[in-house]
């Protein structure tokens, strides 16, 4: 039975002996750009090897720390092993962007080799050791009772240092923990400081958008972000929202922070008189992203929604006065209002007038009849009791008699 190829696999095997000619027509870089280290360091070193490495391939590198493992990101000089070479120019503006001095950017060293099988192995076993490493400074600077928190670890692949980082939020005497240590592991330790932002960098991983951490893929210069550009592109301020695996505000609210700022300048302020096609009216409201404005029209009492672009200078600087509805007549209260509570304490009303005890009864017959005594009787006394206690005078006070 005959055995017939077909097209697609003839056509992946022609695109794949063009590539082969392409490339050996390339010759071979001298200066290489490669990202190292945990905190992804980047350099540019020269190269004198035979290979043509393309983007992405691991270079072993002699760097200010020692030999270690790095990946190349691109090349600088024209005609080199990979198609997306860039050339010196724009590599320094790159850096110039994105932050300038303050990126880590390295020229002291040599690109060495590609990495052959076995260095490949041997770094593969160093990332394996590091929790152990991690846990033998953590326990060590628990006995030393040190307030320090030890990050990561991270060993090299020629061995000649080995990197602690840590936090903490007060200086650390951390000389005594690194002399125990280089005793245990056999190496130079060396501890570097970190913040809450180079933490996330060195341990974590993804972010809520389902993409890599920006400060551990990309971004080298960690730069403040202020709250103004969290309130201007977000509706709300919940700290879940706006911070990122630090703790921070998430680094990405600077991305769009100019485009935010441009948009926002070309809305009015609030409370200011606009024009609308329907007339002129005061600002209430604005939307940077739809570009929309919410405005109380003067003749209506519900405010519209009207695009930036229609809003003209208004006709009138002073709003005319709107003309309320009629009022309806206020109904007649059914129930009658209650009656004022009764004062608590009330002065006492006082005694009707006595009758002068020298005044006289006229009986029927027309013979006067003198009147009786003030003081006979038991309705006198307590007359003359409540007559002492208006004068101010006791029970016991002085008495005085009626007439004789």
């Amino acid at each position: 039975m005959a055995i017939h190829a077909l097209p697609q696999f003839e056509a992946d095997l022609k695109a794949a002996e063009e590539d082969r000619l392409v490339y050996e027509r390339l010759s071979t870089p001298k200066t290489l750009v490669v990202r190292f280290g945990a905190m992804k360091l980047v350099g540019e070193f020269p190269y004198d090897g035979r290979e043509k490495p393309g983007c992405g391939s691991k270079i072993v590198v002699r760097t200010h720390r020692g030999v270690e493992m790095g990946e190349m990101l691109t090349s600088t000089c024209p005609n080199s092993g990979c198609g997306k070479s860039v050339t010196r120019k724009q590599m320094l503006q790159y850096i110039e962007n994105s932050g300038g001095r303050d990126y880590p950017f390295f020229t002291e060293g040599r690109a060495l080799r590609v990495a052959t099988t076995e260095d490949v192995r041997r770094q593969s076993e160093l990332e394996q050791s590091r929790h152990g490493l991690l846990v033998a400074a953590r326990s060590a600077a628990a006995r030393l009772n040190l307030p320090m928190k030890v990050v990561d670890a991270e060993p090299i692949l020629g061995g000649e240092r080995l990197t602690f980082y840590y936090a903490s939020e007060e200086r650390v005497e951390f000389r005594e923990l690194a002399r125990e240590l280089g005793r245990e592991l056999h190496a130079r330790v060396e501890f570097r400081q970190v913040g809450a932002r180079d933490e996330a960098r060195l341990v974590a991983d993804y972010e809520r958008c389902g993409q890599y951490c920006c400060c551990k893929n990309f971004l080298k210069v960690l730069r403040p972000i202020s709250m103004k550009s969290a309130k201007t592109q977000k509706a709300t301020l919940d700290p879940l929202k706006i911070s990122g695996r630090c703790g921070r505000l998430m680094c990405c609210l600077r991305y769009e922070d100019a485009t935010y700022e441009e948009l926002r300048k070309r809305l009015p302020n609030r409370k200011k008189r606009v024009g609308t096609p329907e007339g002129d009216g005061v600002v209430l409201d604005t939307q940077i992203l739809t570009q929309l404005v919410l405005v109380l029209l003067d003749h209506q009492e519900a405010p519209g929604a009207f695009p930036v672009e229609s809003l003209t200078e208004p006709k009138s600087p002073v709003p005319v006065p709107h003309q309320p509805a009629e009022a309806k007549p206020r109904a007649a209260p059914t129930a009658p209002r209650p009656a004022p509570p009764t004062p608590r304490h009330q002065a006492p009303e006082p005694p009707p007038p006595m009758p002068p005890p020298s005044a006289a009864i006229t009986n029927p017959a027309g013979a006067s009849v003198p009147a009786p005594r003030a003081d006979s009787g038991e309705g006198a006394s307590s007359r003359r009791r409540r007559r002492r206690r208006r004068r101010g005078g006791g029970p016991q006070g002085p008495q005085t008699s009626g007439p004789v």
